[in-house]
């Protein structure tokens, strides 16, 4: 509960049977605060009942997915909501002459598509995701590594600094802004 108010996650994933205090008392918490009721939550359990779905979806669910699911399923939905709760109801956004295909994970600027690596598509999704909004190094890194992996503090710089140059070759964009001791921030208005 305390991460969630004071990191405000893009989106969580929510097991019912978590110690302490079950998933769907959790979820209800979350959506009555004003910190957290825009954040996502996707609720995971092992229980297929429908009593059990309905549930999770009155205590304030976004989507519900019953164990053993497929990670396939699981990013299909973590990345419909996304899009939903950025308000991108179609996988692809518009940035001026940027087009994003979230699905594809695809960039195209002026309909040529952009080469961009698995870890600089990620920074990317994470700052189309929240636009308008300024985006700490620590929350790109977490977004774009496992829990468990090594992170270079300097890496979310050069992956920033790779972005820049491939979207914008010709400096007149300024697709990514850098807000000095803050993080960064989508620095083109979304049109779609």
């Amino acid at each position: 509960m305390e991460k969630a108010k004071n990191e405000s996650p893009g989106m969580i994933l929510l097991d019912i049977e978590i110690p302490g205090m079950d998933g769907y008392k959790v979820c209800s918490m979350l959506k009555s605060d004003e910190k957290t009721e825009h954040i996502p939550i996707i609720m995971i359990t092992a229980q297929t009942d429908t009593h059990d779905m309905v549930a999770g979806l009155e205590a304030g669910a976004d989507d519900y997915l019953t164990k053993p699911f497929q990670v396939e399923e699981l990013m299909a939905r973590i990345n419909a909501l996304l899009r939903r709760a950025g308000g991108h109801a179609k996988p692809s956004v518009e940035l001026g002459p940027l087009t994003v295909d979230l699905s594809a994970q695809r960039v195209y600027r002026d309909g040529a598509e952009i080469e961009l690596t698995t870890y600089e598509f990620k920074v990317l999704q994470y700052l189309v995701m929240h636009p308008d909004e300024v985006v700490t190094k620590t929350a790109l890194s977490e977004h774009i590594y496992e829990e468990d992996a090594d992170r270079d503090s300097n890496v979310i710089e050069v992956f920033i600094g790779r972005l820049r140059r491939k979207l914008d070759p010709d400096g007149t964009l300024n697709p990514i802004e850098t807000l000095r001791g803050r993080g960064y921030r989508l620095a083109l208005a979304v049109t779609s």
